[in-house]
């Protein structure tokens, strides 16, 4: 890969890694090292989050990394899905990269992770929680995952290799289990890196008994593109098995009694029905993420930690609530395509800050390692935030993103597609089985329901996205021959999670 082509898309040149603090390692016993708590959740989308401006519920505790430090409006994932988002996250390399595209596939845990380098470089490191990876945890000291997705009540979990029965609720065990570490660390001298990772809230969405009667008399309002026609869009959008009309009761939850509608709705009814009983238990499973990120919050105040440690909040993609009349992920458009990310830094970070530039899960990784003081590998394909959260974009830093989703045919059928987000457009490539292109202005239609790829007007647009979104490709290495070689690998069928 050329290097100053590399460092000119991704805007992390020369002077950005200084800007960043990119130098050699810093000395292992240095104690302006930072420790590094990285806290996790599945599928939580942004718009169930009140510092994001969420119309449906509250959540104190994240709001509190919020104020105290940066929330990030425009943080994307590369490929929305939950093992290779993770495996992006890890490698700082995109999912065409680092071999995981998408739930099917093994993570390679013999390659490079952040976690690996903090681990050479003195850092104690630790994964608990939702892995999700098919193979066991590398470069952490201690590890205790769930095998698969886990279960939400008296879950089983790997430690080391060992499988261990535990009572209780899921989250508030991940809690209990990373605060437990965090107390009983081996070395308390050295920084720590803690990987917290919960299960929630993916599906079944089963809340914990403390927040089973949550929202009980309470109708959540439905989103605005609710009931979406699709009307200008590709059959991508409506050729799927995600909407919550005709797939939810049928996809997660079989026999379950409490998604039977009752007898006397009809038509648009049961829908609506079906919305207000997944959407209830979807943010009721956010509430005890939101109880159990104030425990470990609550646990650096009252140790002296909070001071010295990087406080990461984010979920593996985002999440359609209801929105177009869907559930899940996989899609390009705006609600699955946008994590939150919160970082809270004292000394650093200035608090309550809202910053708007694209940022990736593939920068994930080289931000951890800039605040450790470790060198960033030339092969990472991201940059590190570290300016950004210091209030000072560079001047190159990247105007684009580029995203790629291979998972089909497979679980809930989202047609493969890839394409390019800017602060305005998104044009976006649905392949395989279907060629269809659509373009999106998303300044004038940010819920992205009038495709304009066809619009004369929007001609030239077209074409300067299609140059660039070329470029990137070439840039990240990805091209139609490599994604053809990946079909080939790994032959049609159904993907489980």
């Amino acid at each position: 890969m050329d290097r100053r082509r590399f460092l000119k898309v991704t805007g992390c040149s020369a002077a950005v890694f200084a800007l960043a603090g990119c130098n050699e390692l810093l000395t292992k016993s240095s104690a302006k090292r930072p420790n590094i708590l990285f806290i996790m959740s599945d599928d939580h989308a942004s718009h169930a989050m009140s510092c994001y401006g969420s119309k449906i519920n509250e959540t104190p505790n994240l709001d509190r990394i919020a104020k105290g430090g940066m929330r990030f409006n425009n943080c994307f994932c590369t490929n929305s899905i939950c093992a290779p988002s993770r495996a992006v996250i890890l490698t700082g390399k995109y999912s065409h990269i680092n071999g995981l595209v998408d739930n099917k596939v093994a993570f390679d845990g013999s390659q490079q992770t952040f976690p690996k380098l903090l681990q050479k470089n003195g850092y104690q490191t630790a994964m608990i929680g939702k892995w999700h990876l098919k193979s066991d945890p590398t470069g952490f000291d201690y590890w205790s995952i769930l095998p698969g997705q886990g279960r939400y009540y008296d879950p089983e979990f790997i430690e080391m290799g060992e499988k261990k029965a535990f009572k209780g609720y899921v989250t508030d065990i991940i809690a209990d289990k990373s605060i437990d570490w965090l107390e009983n660390r081996v070395d308390k001298n050295k920084p720590f890196c803690l990987v917290s990772q919960h299960k929630a809230p993916h599906s079944n969405w089963q809340p914990g008994s403390d927040h089973k009667d949550m929202y009980k008399d309470i109708e959540i309002p439905e989103p605005e593109t609710f009931n979406d026609d699709y009307k200008t869009r590709s059959a991508a959008a409506s050729d799927n098995e995600m909407t919550i009309e005709h797939h939810l009761d049928l996809q997660y939850h079989g026999k379950d009694k409490r998604m039977t509608p009752p007898k006397d709705l009809e038509g648009k009814q049961i829908k609506k029905w079906k919305y207000q009983q997944y959407i209830k238990d979807y943010l009721r499973c956010v509430a005890s993420v939101d109880d159990n990120v104030g425990r470990l919050l609550d646990y650096l105040d009252a140790n002296g930690l909070s001071e010295n440690t990087v406080i990461i909040y984010t979920s593996d993609q985002g999440f359609y609530l209801g929105d177009h009349g869907w559930y899940d992920k996989r899609f390009m458009y705006e609600e699955s395509l946008r994590m939150p990310l919160l970082v809270k830094y004292p000394g650093e970070i200035k608090p309550g800050t809202v910053n708007d530039d694209i940022v990736l899960n593939l920068d994930f990784a080289q931000t951890a390692l800039d605040y450790a003081g470790v060198r960033q590998p030339d092969d990472m394909q991201g940059a590190s935030i570290r300016p950004l959260l210091k209030g000072k974009t560079p001047c190159n830093w990247r105007k684009s993103m580029y995203y790629h989703y291979y998972e089909y045919p497979g679980w809930h059928m989202v047609k493969r597609h890839y394409g390019i987000r800017t602060a305005r457009y998104k044009l976006i490539h649905f392949y395989y089985d279907i060629d269809a292109w659509e373009l999106y202005d998303l300044q004038k239609d940010p819920n992205e329901l009038n495709n304009v790829y066809d619009a004369p007007a929007f001609a030239d647009i077209r074409k300067e996205l299609t140059k660039q979104l070329d470029e990137l490709r070439k840039q990240y290495g990805d091209s139609d021959q490599l994604t053809q070689s990946f079909l080939e690998k790994y032959p049609e069928g159904d993907v489980r999670r």
